[in-house]
């Protein structure tokens, strides 16, 4: 069957000489891997560029039900990014966004609520304002919410955790500074020590990685710390 959709291009790998499986966040069929044929042979004709993390594509595609890979048979630009490829805080931050999306959803996810979210971050990441050393606080806060394990309030992302890490001292400042983060999303101005914002960082992470069972480390997780400025 032909469908229509909007996506969001989350990952890809090389497939035999110039094909590539990519996977994409669809608002109407879900996540799915889609065989792109061609698409890495030289010349002008060559659309690798559409398969770039975090690209917002709008698609025509065959889905037919329980095939494991899907074919493309239209993929337009809906929104082109102007500095998240080009910038290399922005294309780290797009790498974590991709990893923490891609450890969250599994084959067939469907959630439009949190399509529509994560379009909206594409775009306010690529806007020349963006704040990027919060950016990736907020990210994890909101995305959390949309896949309905987030608290309602900011004291739950330390008693709905395991660990403790913040001492006494550092829990006032740190709640005063997660309930600004939900109020305000990726508009809030947030004043703490870089050390703690990193500290912050680390622990929504082991909060994701006890929600989703999923332990292991983020590639990304390093190069992120340090944009945390």
């Amino acid at each position: 069957m032909i469908r229509k959709t909007s996506g969001i291009v989350l990952s890809s790998i090389r497939y035999k000489d110039t094909s590539i499986i990519v996977k994409i966040f669809t608002r109407e069929l879900g996540l799915k891997s889609y065989l792109i044929n061609g698409v890495r042979s030289m010349g002008k004709g060559s659309k690798i560029a559409l398969y770039q993390p975090l690209t917002l594509l709008d698609l025509v595609v065959y889905d037919k039900a329980n095939a494991g890979l899907h074919r493309v048979s239209e993929a337009k630009l809906q929104h082109a990014n102007q500095r998240i490829p080009f910038e290399f805080a922005r294309t780290s931050i797009a790498l974590f966004m991709t990893e923490v999306i891609n450890r969250s959803i599994y084959e067939n996810y469907q959630n439009e609520d949190l399509f529509d979210f994560l379009a909206e971050s594409v775009v306010l990441l690529d806007l020349p304002d963006a704040k990027l050393s919060i950016f990736p606080l907020v990210f994890l806060i909101e995305n959390a919410r949309y896949l309905g394990f987030a608290p309602e309030e900011a004291k739950g992302f330390l008693l709905e955790s395991k660990n403790q890490p913040f001492s006494p001292s550092e829990q006032t400042l740190i709640l005063e500074s997660l309930t600004t983060l939900m109020e305000n999303s990726f508009y809030a101005s947030l004043k703490i020590p870089v050390a703690l914002r990193r500290k912050l960082l680390d622990h929504l992470l082991d909060f994701y990685a006890e929600h989703l069972d999923n332990p292991s480390l983020f590639k990304s997780l390093a190069i992120i710390r340090q944009l945390m400025e």
